[in-house]
């Protein structure tokens, strides 16, 4: 197997629910997920100077992430999520700002490790602050394959950029619900899932696109062709970071030259059982995962 290297750019932050804290934030569930999966991953972020932040940092350690490009800064503290669930388990946010990770300053060493990369995943969020944003932006002249993990959290962002993060992306990942928000901000005439991912790639210029739909599956659209998997029943407890190991699965599994009806299968039932335990990043064999696809 060709070993692969991964950079995730954005916020790591603590998830806090009414009764627990755990680690969390898109990019670390993505760059977790990764690293689990045989993808040697690097964070790019920034932490406050604060008991948080050596959470954080020591989590990312513990994981095998390389966490070389989180830097420390004195003058922010680390982000921090209020998270409620509903009684389906789906959960809403309150970020608080500013945060460490909105002020990510660019380095050259940044730079250096974004042009070795194979891959580089971001979200839309980290966009929210223009010092993010431009180091963002910037690195992203330099990534050799682009994954954008459009995570729409109102009121943290702008139709200007969405468009901008998409036209420079190479892989889009949406859900349903905002692949039609974004169709709709671009003037897409159509009603259906599928017309409205062709209709996105061809505005943004973009091959690869993946919409996730809940317990429903995913649809990926890659090289002219769709593939589709609807889904498995489990029993939800809650779905904080299941599309964030959806995406990380998948992006593994096309990186390792899986066929990509195989790889969004495996990617459909890693989502499910991260959906199926409580937390973003909980801990999954791969004997589990391919148990609960194939069951003898």
């Amino acid at each position: 197997m060709i070993h692969k290297y991964a950079i995730c750019f954005g916020e790591i932050l603590i998830d806090v629910f009414p009764d627990k804290e755990r680690i969390g934030g898109a990019p670390l569930n993505v760059a977790s997920r990764l690293q689990k999966l045989g993808i040697a991953t690097q964070m790019i972020s920034q932490v406050g100077e604060d008991e948080n932040g050596k959470k954080l940092l020591s989590y990312l350690e513990n994981n095998g992430v390389n966490a070389d490009l989180v830097s420390v800064t004195p003058h922010f503290p680390s982000g921090v999520v209020q998270v409620q669930l509903s009684a389906s388990g789906s959960a809403s946010y309150e970020i608080s700002y500013p945060a460490a990770w909105d002020k990510i300053q660019l380095s050259e060493e940044m730079k250096e490790a974004v042009k070795e990369a194979n891959l580089m995943i971001f979200g839309s969020l980290v966009c929210r602050d223009e010092v993010s944003r431009d180091t963002l932006l910037e690195l992203l002249s330099y990534a050799k394959f682009r994954v954008f993990d459009v995570n729409l959290r109102p009121p943290h962002y702008e139709k200007e950029i969405l468009i901008e993060l998409m036209q420079k992306a190479d892989f889009i990942k949406f859900n349903d619900d905002e692949l039609f928000e974004i169709a709709e901000i671009l003037g897409s005439p159509f009603h259906s899932l599928e017309q409205n991912i062709h209709f996105l790639a061809e505005k943004t210029s973009t091959k690869d696109i993946c919409v996730t739909k809940g317990r429903h599956g995913a649809v990926l659209l890659k090289d002219g062709k769709l593939y589709y998997n609807s889904g498995f029943k489990i029993s939800v407890k809650d779905t904080v970071g299941a599309g964030d190991s959806f995406l990380a699965s998948l992006l593994a599994k096309l990186f390792q030259d899986e066929e990509p009806q195989q790889a969004l299968n495996f990617a459909c039932a890693v989502g499910a059982l991260v959906a199926g335990r409580e937390g973003a990043n909980p801990e999954l064999s791969e004997k589990e995962i391919n148990g609960f696809l194939r069951p003898v």
